[in-house]
């Protein structure tokens, strides 16, 4: 009885050992494997004309799952039951992408708009009511710099699936002021003097052309509607630039700008 123990207590040290020499194979192999294909994955990656963000995250992703390989065969060399330990890793995962399920939206989110480029930074874009020049784009938001000097954070889940407007890809900006005339004032005048605010005002592209409309005939006057060209990058100065030239020229032409008027009559003993 005594030599049976010892031989079943020899036998499992023997096989503890095979169990522990093969996961040490399986592991050395593995971690060799990994280093192959990550340098395959990287120089495959590095041809395409993806962003390296984007590169860098995919990156990361397949290491993540390979290391995750590694230890699932290097359990399984050294005997674990690898039913029961597929079984534990699919419920943590099913966990944390519960848990997680907003940042990982936000995550797609962040691919979706490093792929498809629909604004860059250094752009001037709005959405949902938001606008500013973007900062930063990583994969849970996108910043943006408002014109009041405000950061505004967007998470990338509700921007790529909402309608964003790009004010500067073109890199030019069109702008539109409308101006009220009086009655009285001659239409040629007025697109007269719009057009020579026009020429006075730096940094108004020449093409395409300004122009100026009759576009409205209002309650107190005629609306003119002025449509000029900058770049994106001297809209707002040029655009407040010619206001004020639109005004001078008003009132070197004679012509009145009106507004409303509101007439109060008095009664002397009313009955």
């Amino acid at each position: 009885m005594a030599d049976l123990n010892g031989a079943l207590q020899r036998f499992a040290g023997k096989l503890a050992l095979e169990n522990i020499l093969s996961a040490a194979l399986t592991l050395l192999i593995c971690l060799v494997a990994v280093r192959l294909l990550l340098k395959l994955a990287r120089r495959l990656l590095g041809r395409t004309k993806l962003e390296e963000r984007i590169r860098r995250y995919i990156l990361m992703g397949l290491k993540l799952l390979l290391y995750t390989l590694t230890v699932v065969f290097t359990a399984g060399s050294l005997g674990v039951n690898m039913t029961s330990l597929v079984a534990l890793l699919s419920v943590g995962s099913l966990g944390v992408t519960l848990a997680a399920e907003d940042v990982l939206g936000n995550v797609a989110g962040g691919l979706v708009i490093l792929s498809s480029h629909p604004f860059a930074i250094g752009d001037f874009i709005e959405s949902g009511g938001v606008s500013g020049t973007v900062e930063e784009i990583s994969l849970n938001h996108t910043k943006l710099i408002t014109p009041d000097g405000l950061t505004a954070l967007l998470p990338n889940k509700e921007l790529a699936a909402s309608q964003v407007t790009n004010y500067t890809v073109l890199g030019r900006r069109r702008i539109v002021w409308k101006m009220t005339a009086a009655y009285g004032a001659p239409t040629e005048t007025v697109k007269a003097a719009c057009l020579r605010a026009v020429e006075a005002t730096e940094h108004i592209l020449p093409d395409p052309a300004p122009a100026v409309y009759l576009t409205a005939f209002g309650e107190s006057g005629v609306d003119f509607t002025v449509y000029c060209w900058a770049s994106a990058a001297d809209f707002w100065t040029t655009q407040f630039a010619l206001a004020e030239n639109l005004r001078a020229e008003f009132g070197r032409a004679g012509i009145e700008i009106p507004y409303n008027k509101l007439d109060v009559h008095i009664l002397e003993n009313p009955k």
